[in-house]
């Protein structure tokens, strides 16, 4: 049995997950028989498992997804939305994410845009990348906070340490001279070294007039649709909010 000293050092080291596959070998009978280095190579193997579970969580809480549960794996691909399984499928992989391209996901009220981007953002925090998700209209509302507070180059360099950042509701928010530059100064800090998704009601040709100056919106533009992936969502029947089966919405 493991004495209290072995414990309390396994605790220190804070291998919390060779701690508990050892107790439970002390408890297993069969696993006597095994050699030491068999039975090492199971402690150190639910460490490793231990240890990318916890860092999946953190991210997944650090993200601050609306929808925590969304995952590509519960995808409707039956309400007739237009979705490609085939390029959902490459997208699954997260080789954009690891090359820092973007995914930009358009379609009307009651698509399923947040729902999907929920479910990329999930599956990227999985595969061990971190993840911010804003609403636009609310990051706008924080980015003016910080310009006053003083905390501005601060909320910058968290946005741009995250792997990917998920912009919601992108073309719901009248934007000011210092709001476009703001998110200009977001995404170019992520040019060959971030991922970004935006999910907007807008289709990406209107993108231009909603960002209204033409110099910054070019600017903008360029940073975004350039090397992107897109996902152009159909309205089903009905809305996806009221057909959640338990898939997206």
């Amino acid at each position: 049995m493991l004495t209290n000293p072995t414990i309390e050092t396994l605790k220190s080291l804070k291998v919390y997950g060779m701690l508990e596959a050892l107790e439970e070998q002390q408890q297993t009978p069969t696993v006597q028989g095994l050699s030491f280095e068999e039975r090492l190579a199971l402690l150190v193997d639910r460490e490793r498992l231990y240890r990318e579970h916890q860092r999946r969580t953190r991210l997944l809480r650090g993200a601050r997804l609306k929808v925590a549960e969304a995952s590509l794996e519960d995808i409707n691909y039956k309400a007739a939305r237009g979705l490609d399984k085939r390029q959902i499928a490459q997208l699954a992989t997260g080789e954009w994410v690891r090359r820092s391209q973007n995914l930009l996901i358009t379609g009307a009220t009651g698509s399923g845009k947040t729902w999907i981007a929920c479910a990329f953002a999930q599956q990227t925090c999985r595969q061990g990348h971190s993840v911010l998700y804003y609403r636009v209209p609310r990051l706008i509302e924080e980015l003016r906070i910080a310009h006053g507070d003083g905390s501005y180059l601060k909320f910058l360099k968290t946005i741009s340490k995250a792997a990917l950042i998920v912009l919601d509701d992108w073309g719901l928010t009248a934007l000011a001279t210092q709001d476009r530059a703001d998110l200009l100064e977001i995404l170019d800090d992520r040019v060959n070294t971030g991922s970004s998704l935006i999910a907007s009601q807008l289709p990406i040709d209107k993108w231009h007039a909603y960002l209204g100056e033409p110099t910054l919106a070019d600017a903008i533009l360029d940073r975004l649709v350039h090397h992107s992936h897109r996902i152009e969502l159909k309205v089903p029947g009905e809305s996806m909010r009221k057909t959640r089966v338990p898939a997206d919405a």
